[in-house]
C-alpha cells in the first residue's frame, strides 16, 4: 500500500487496490498476516494524515471527506480481518477436540458430574468420602429439584458407588430423564465430612453442540471437559 502527499499537503492519495487489503485466506497463518499488514498500513496512513494535517495551508485547508472514508475503511477492514482470525481459531479448536473426543469412544471413563440419566430402570453414580462418617445420606433429584428419592450411604472413607432402580419415595417409577444425585455427610459431632459426586461408564458416542464437545457416558451426556480420568475397557472390568 502506497500514499501521495499532493506539494500543497492538501490530500493524501491511497494508491493500494482495495481488494487486496480486504482479502483474507482460510489459512491462520495468512490471517494473522494480512491483519499484521493492514496495521502497518494503518499506522502509516496516519503518520502521513498527521504530517499533512500539521503542514496544511492555513488558508486552504484540507477536505477531510476523503480521510474520513479511508478511517472508516480501515477499521472496517481491521474489524473483518480480526473476526475471520476468531472463527479460524475457534474452527480450529472445536476440530481439535472433536478429535481428541473420539480416541475416548469405547473406553470407561470417569467423570465429575452428579447428573445422570435414567434409563432401562437403572441410574448409577460414584462418590467419595474425604474420612469415615457417622450418617450419609443420598438424596435424588429430578431436573425440577424435587426429590424423589433418599437413603443412607456408606459411612467409610474411599470411593464408594450407588445405583437407582428408578423407584421413587412414594413407590411410583420414575420417568426416564435426568437425575441429581447429592451426599449430606457427617460425623459423631455432626460436622461436615466433605464428599464429591461423579459417574462412570464406557463412552459410546462423541459429539458436538453449541460449541460445546460432549460424550454419551453410559447413558449420559457430559462435557469432555469433565472427564477426570480413563481406562482401557477391558482393563476396568477385570
Amino acid at each position: 500500500m502506497s500514499y501521495t502527499i499532493s506539494p500543497n499537503a492538501t490530500t493524501v492519495t491511497n494508491t493500494t487496490n482495495s481488494g487486496t487489503a480486504g482479502s483474507s485466506s482460510s489459512s491462520s497463518s495468512n490471517l494473522t498476516n494480512d491483519a499484521a499488514t493492514v496495521t502497518s498500513n494503518y499506522n502509516t496512513f496516519l503518520n502521513l494524515l498527521t504530517a499533512q494535517i500539521q503542514n496544511q495551508d492555513p488558508l486552504s485547508p484540507m477536505d477531510t471527506t476523503a480521510w474520513t472514508t479511508q478511517l472508516v475503511q480501515y477499521s472496517q477492514v481491521e474489524q473483518q480481518l480480526q473476526g475471520n482470525q476468531y472463527l479460524s481459531q475457534i474452527a480450529s479448536n472445536s476440530g481439535a477436540n472433536m478429535s481428541s473426543a473420539v480416541d475416548y469412544i469405547g473406553k470407561t471413563v470417569t467423570a465429575s458430574s452428579d447428573t445422570a440419566t435414567l434409563a432401562n430402570g437403572s441410574a448409577s453414580w460414584n462418590y467419595n468420602l474425604a474420612g469415615a462418617t457417622a450418617n450419609t445420606t443420598l438424596t435424588v433429584q429430578d431436573s425440577n429439584g424435587n426429590t424423589v428419592y433418599q437413603t443412607s450411604g456408606d459411612t467409610a472413607a474411599g470411593n464408594h458407588s450407588f445405583t437407582w432402580n428408578g423407584t421413587e419415595a412414594n413407590g411410583n417409577t420414575a420417568t426416564t430423564g435426568n437425575y441429581t444425585l447429592s451426599i449430606t455427610s457427617t460425623d459423631a459431632s455432626g460436622n461436615g465430612i466433605s464428599n464429591t459426586v461423579g459417574i462412570t461408564g464406557v463412552v459410546s458416542s462423541a459429539q458436538q453442540s453449541n460449541g460445546t464437545v460432549t460424550l454419551t457416558v453410559g447413558n449420559t451426556e457430559v462435557p469432555l471437559s469433565d472427564v477426570t480420568g480413563v481406562s482401557d475397557t477391558a482393563a476396568a472390568s477385570n
